[in-house]
């Protein structure tokens, strides 16, 4: 089987861009899959990886739909003008037309929505190759401000096999958006986490490196935009007898540089973008973290970093709202806040902090939820069989008659 990923933004940082990568890996290194899958990636990335072809579209001009660590500079999709969005629709299409021709996909997977779902839409119409949509909620918010590619969506949506959302959350949204007749084929397939985690690791250097004052550390890392509110915590922060970790870049880091020196907050820490390339520093964190804040301002549509915390045995605090409710249980495997409410923030911290006992339960609580329900081994099988139900079986052939059965 060789699947061909259509993407629109670096694969390091960013959630969709480790989802496919992770689901890629998946496919590529289990023992069920690995012999009967290939992959192919057209995306504007420069860096190698290992589990599939990677080409990087020219002409292809930088956007965002909310900001990415990777694309600092990008403007948004939706300051594009008309004539923007027709040429780079026609040089996306032109690097998928000859990759197709060359790789010869028996599928391909539209990663996010905007103009590509009609890419794939029309190299399906002229080479007969079945199309997969996959939407994370980001894509959304940008279409509910920007509504140019609505109806070419609509109309590449009627002629998938499948679209698979992230949540319960994204999938109700998609069909509000572009219509209840597209719920028969809607299948809500949520991201992954690591099947093994390494705990015996010593991760101590973080506090040598950092010089701590206290023997806690709470922990946010995402895209520094005001959707993530990580402003929110750092405000927070002065009440809480924590070292507090804000891991991540975006267009908020000057602000929330200015926040720490005015409330002279010498227990928050701003430690950056970690690439790809520096991921195994990043689950060091979480690993040393013994709560993760998550207070998202906007209706996260999964909340990836959040899987990536409860893997790693970490009570999580979150706003109430989007598809985060379908991950996080309240009082079981972490805690819920009101959206924009720092005093609420310290108070579900400082809560946390004080009761060992009740930490720890949430912690293992945490871990257990996730590896049941989002292991990357259950998540790629979902994808690997739905690719299967969508690609046409060949036909059998007719048996040849013998030359006694033609006489009679």
């Amino acid at each position: 089987m060789k699947v061909l990923y259509l993407y629109m933004f670096p694969l390091w940082g960013n959630g969709s861009g480790a989802w496919l990568r992770r689901l890629i890996e998946q496919l590529a290194t289990s023992p069920r899959t690995k012999k009967k899958f290939k992959a192919y990636i057209i995306a504007p990335e420069s860096h190698k990886f290992g589990f599939a072809t990677i080409r990087k579209p020219t002409g292809i001009d930088e956007a965002v739909f909310v900001g990415n660590p990777s694309l600092p500079n990008a403007r948004s999709f939706t300051s594009w003008t008309g004539r923007e969005h027709v040429e780079n629709f026609n040089h996306y299409l032109k690097e998928t037309t000859s990759v197709v021709e060359k790789f010869k996909p028996d599928l391909i997977h539209v990663f996010h929505t905007a103009f590509l779902p009609s890419i794939g839409n029309l190299i399906s119409d002229m080479y007969g190759i079945p199309i997969v949509i996959t939407t994370h909620g980001s894509d959304l918010y940008y279409l509910k401000e920007d509504k140019r590619w609505r109806r070419q969506i609509r109309h590449s949506s009627l002629n998938a096999k499948y679209i698979t959302a992230n949540s319960t959350f994204t999938r109700r949204w998609y069909i509000e958006m572009f219509g209840k007749d597209l719920a028969s084929k809607m299948r809500t397939i949520p991201a992954g986490v690591a099947n093994k985690i390494d705990f015996s690791q010593d991760v101590s250097w973080i506090d040598k490196q950092y010089k701590f004052k206290y023997d806690k550390m709470v922990l946010f890392t995402g895209r520094l935009i005001k959707h993530k509110g990580a402003e929110y915590l750092a405000k927070a922060a002065k009440d809480i007898k924590a070292e507090v970790f804000i891991l991540g870049d975006g267009p908020e880091r000057p602000y929330l540089e200015e926040l720490i020196k005015k409330y002279k907050l010498d227990n928050v820490h701003m430690g950056g973008f970690f690439s790809g390339r520096n991921t195994p520093k990043i689950n060091d964190f979480y690993k040393r973290a013994d709560i993760y804040v998550a207070p998202s301002v906007w209706k996260e549509p999964l909340g990836m970093v959040v899987l990536e915390a409860m893997v790693y045995k970490t009570p999580v605090i979150v706003t109430r709202q989007g598809g985060v409710t379908s991950i996080v249980k309240d009082g079981v495997n972490g805690l819920f806040v009101r959206p924009r409410n720092s005093k609420e923030i310290a108070q579900k911290v400082n809560k946390l902090l004080a009761d060992d006992k009740l930490r720890e339960k949430m912690a293992k609580n945490a871990y257990e939820s996730v590896l049941t329900k989002f292991s990357w081994d259950k998540v790629a099988q979902r994808f690997f069989n739905l690719y299967l139900r969508s690609i046409p079986k060949p036909k059998k052939s007719s048996p040849v008659p013998s030359k006694n059965s033609l006489i009679k």
